[in-house]
């Protein structure tokens, strides 16, 4: 499945959003620190509820260790300042989706990786700075997910 990166996330109940995001869709969370709360903040508990023991969530020291581990071969790293949008990638299996801290997105430098494939955006009216990051996060990985028809979802309800 997909790898959702969040670099120095801020927020404690986004992750935890993530958290629950990751095991409902089979994607890996990974956090690069410096996190803005504690794993064990009860914010973060309460938005991970029951889910913490069915999502794969690993924390990395810094960006680089984070590509030590993950090798990827697709980064799409989403920004309001891109000019591609998140639908005009074919995303595949094992693809990277790095999303910055909630203040202030992705910084220039991390922006400007060589492991960087492309800056990808989601469309928004031109009054609007941003979206939460989990939404933006879960919005990026349905569609990567829908791409692969939603494999291995299982059966739809009847």
């Amino acid at each position: 499945m997909f790898r959702i990166v969040f670099f120095h996330p801020e927020i404690p109940g986004n992750t935890g959003n993530a958290i629950r995001l990751a095991a409902n869709t089979g994607c890996e969370l990974h956090l690069i620190e410096p996190l803005g709360f504690s794993l064990e903040d009860r914010y973060l508990r309460r938005a991970g509820l029951d889910y913490h023991d069915l999502a794969h969530v690993r924390v990395h020291r810094d960006l680089a260790a984070a590509w030590e581990a993950l090798d990827p071969v697709h980064v799409y790293a989403f920004t309001t300042r891109a000019r591609s949008r998140h639908t005009d990638v074919s995303y595949a299996e094992g693809d990277v989706l790095l999303f910055g801290p909630e203040s202030v997105g992705l910084p220039d430098d991390v922006l400007a990786d060589e492991r960087i494939t492309e800056r990808v955006r989601l469309p928004m009216l031109p009054t609007s700075r941003s979206l939460n990051l989990t939404n933006t996060a879960s919005i990026a990985v349905y569609e990567a997910w829908r791409q692969h028809d939603f494999r291995g979802s299982g059966p739809a309800a009847s």
